[in-house]
């Protein structure tokens, strides 16, 4: 079909829905999908979820909630006792003090997101996203009409974005800020003295607010985390995201939270309120058991982890033209990969950016990666380590074969 034909068969979709991207890490999934049907055996390091089941005991809180009768509709913000164990999470882990009115349990932490951006972006407000970022912060900050801003942090800096670069972004028309820490797709985590001299930029402008995603808190190589909203004096300016899927392998489960001052928390309630209501019955008493059982589970999956990233590591560093640093946290590396545009593939078609060497390496390879651009930073390629050491030695050996083949 035409561009034209394209434009004439969507015309009488809304202007919203037709300047939305689709998410490319899921786009990404689909084409691999559709090349397994065909009996390829395709790796895909394209999808940010953990290979490991969910723990068997959230397993058997889940059966046991359906024999209990938890087949009703639940509070919109989630149960009390649910959030309340949230509550305590923060306390535990962050030495964070909030009540249960100040938490909001969604279905998803992509959900959190959307909330408290439609809860606070106005049209027009400038939005400063943290770039490389989590493919969904700008289309969630377009479907609010809100203007988003990238701030790029180098390679150098392990792909980080300064407090000055920060201070020197804002603006009368500045809403909000987004970041995550551990990062996706980098692994890069923020130090104490970093968020410290963040934190001090957003404290001397008042009319900002800062999302912190913080949803790979677990999956951490350097020992401490540090939440944003630990700072005494940006607390009430802080949003902060977590939740299940990443730390306890729940990611079907659909759930997720934030946590902020009670003006914001309430707004994302009414927001949720008239979209999904509350999330799901069963997956929160399954959230409730996840918590009360404590961390062993995520500390178990996190030397797996480690273990993989450092050898997926070794193998990258093995492959002339990759260059990357060594994450700190998450399960993903984030390779510089230009030294392959304006290379020919041996049907003679060439590598013009991250997009094609991605459809490449799926096609040649049978490895299924993720364009950088989708993360805002169009140079690199995202490789998740979310798979068994086997996969990843054989998904790395494949890119190396299909890389070397281009002159």
């Amino acid at each position: 079909m035409s561009n034209a034909a394209d434009t004439l068969a969507t015309s009488f979709l809304s202007d919203r829905i037709n300047a939305l991207e689709e998410s490319q890490t899921i786009g990404m999934a689909k084409k691999a999908r559709e090349l397994a049907a065909k009996g390829v055996d395709v790796i895909s390091l394209s999808f940010g979820e953990p290979d490991f089941q969910t723990p068997q005991y959230v397993k058997d809180a889940a059966k046991k909630a359906i024999d209990d009768g938890y087949t009703f509709y639940t509070p919109v913000p989630g149960y009390p006792e649910l959030r309340a164990a949230i509550a305590e999470k923060f306390k535990r882990d962050n030495n964070l003090d909030y009540k249960p009115e100040n938490i909001v349990v969604s279905t998803g932490a992509k959900q959190s997101i959307a909330n408290a951006v439609m809860s606070l972006v106005n049209p027009g407000d400038e939005v400063l996203i943290f770039s490389p970022y989590w493919v969904s912060y700008e289309e969630i900050v377009k479907l609010a009409e809100g203007t988003p801003i990238k701030l790029v942090g180098t390679l150098e800096n392990d792909y980080k974005v300064t407090a000055e670069q920060l201070e020197e972004a804002i603006t009368p028309r500045t809403k909000l800020v987004m970041y995550s820490s551990p990062c996706n797709p980098t692994g890069s985590v923020f130090s104490r003295e970093e968020l410290a001299a963040i934190a001090e930029v957003v404290a001397r402008n008042p009319h900002v607010h800062v999302i912190a995603d913080e949803i790979y808190e677990y999956i951490n190589f350097v020992g401490e985390h540090v939440s944003l909203a630990q700072f005494a004096e940006v607390k009430d300016q802080v949003i902060t995201i977590n939740g299940f899927s990443k730390g306890y392998a729940m990611t079907g489960w659909r759930i997720g939270y934030l946590a902020a001052r009670k003006e914001i928390a309430a707004a994302c309630e009414k927001m949720q309120s008239q979209i999904t209501s509350g999330t799901c019955s069963i997956a929160q008493r399954a959230a409730l058991a996840a918590l009360q059982g404590g961390r062993t589970s995520a500390d178990e999956m996190v030397e797996a982890y480690r273990r993989r990233r450092d050898l997926v590591l070794e193998m990258v560093r093995e492959i002339p033209g990759l260059k990357t640093p060594t994450p700190s946290g998450a399960f993903y590396v984030f390779p510089e990969v230009s030294s392959y545009f304006g290379k020919a593939t041996p049907e003679g078609q060439v590598i013009e950016n991250a997009c094609d060497l991605a459809i490449y390496l799926l096609n040649d390879g049978h490895v299924a990666t993720v364009d950088g651009g989708a993360f805002g930073a169009p140079q690199c390629l995202r490789m998740s380590t979310a798979a068994a050491d086997e996969k990843l030695r054989e998904a790395f050996r494949r890119i190396k074969v299909s890389l070397a083949k281009l002159a």
